[in-house]
């Protein structure tokens, strides 16, 4: 079964995060290595994390975006070398370096693409140049990922319904800004607990902080998993 939560590993430190990621997995099934972890330990780093939790479903989060040629060929490198449960590109990298991407993904990988970043409010939005709101312009960015063919979208929780209904019951919605009540915010703009998330048809959710940030993280990920 595929995990409900990938728990967000995003440190400095590998043996934090092969000690968290042995704690945690066993607990929600999935665990995301991204960009903070990759640029400090590189593939050997996710074949230590591997080794600390072999059962997990992993969530490599890079976000490629770069021409065709590029971004495919970082694609088959990591699905060669790890078959990762999802991997992730950029929409705004456009249709064509979503079909290459498409196209040089293994069988055994999702492939997903990021429409609007999750730290991004409206404001902000504007300030990048998007002309439309929020969701309008992602649901833009998640129709065009279907029809790129990729295997569904990261979202804000609040654009879970919208997608739902734009984009179909088999199209996954991987969702992160996720905090459990009363936990902090933080950087991120745009959030809902876990259990409204889901109930607005997420498919599964990223949850980073609330999780690796408390005392007990495999009680936090299972006080959560027993919430929703």
């Amino acid at each position: 079964m595929t995990a409900k939560i990938f728990c967000a590993i995003d440190t400095d430190n590998l043996d934090t995060a092969c000690d968290l990621a042995s704690r945690i997995a066993p607990v929600t099934g999935g665990i995301k290595l991204g960009l903070e972890f990759f640029n400090n330990f590189g593939p050997q780093g996710i074949e230590r994390v591997l080794k600390s939790a072999p059962d997990a479903q992993l969530f490599i989060d890079l976000k490629f975006h770069d021409i065709p040629n590029t971004v495919g060929g970082a694609v088959r490198g990591i699905c060669r070398n790890f078959a990762p449960a999802y991997l992730n590109v950029h929409a705004a990298g456009g249709r064509s370096m979503m079909e290459a991407a498409k196209d040089a993904c293994g069988s055994d990988t999702k492939l997903l693409a990021v429409t609007i970043l999750t730290s991004l409010d409206a404001a902000a939005i504007e300030a990048v140049g998007y002309q439309s709101d929020v969701a309008a312009q992602v649901e833009r960015m998640a129709l065009l990922t279907k029809d790129a063919g990729l295997d569904g979208v990261v979202c804000s929780a609040h654009e879970i319904e919208t997608l739902r209904a734009a984009c179909g019951d088999d199209f996954a919605l991987m969702v992160p800004g996720i905090r459990p009540a009363g936990s902090a915010v933080g950087d991120q703009k745009r959030v809902m607990t876990p259990r409204e998330a889901l109930d607005a048809g997420a498919t599964h959710l990223v949850i980073g902080r609330p999780i690796t940030g408390a005392a007990d993280p495999a009680k936090a990920a299972a006080d959560i998993l027993s919430d929703i």
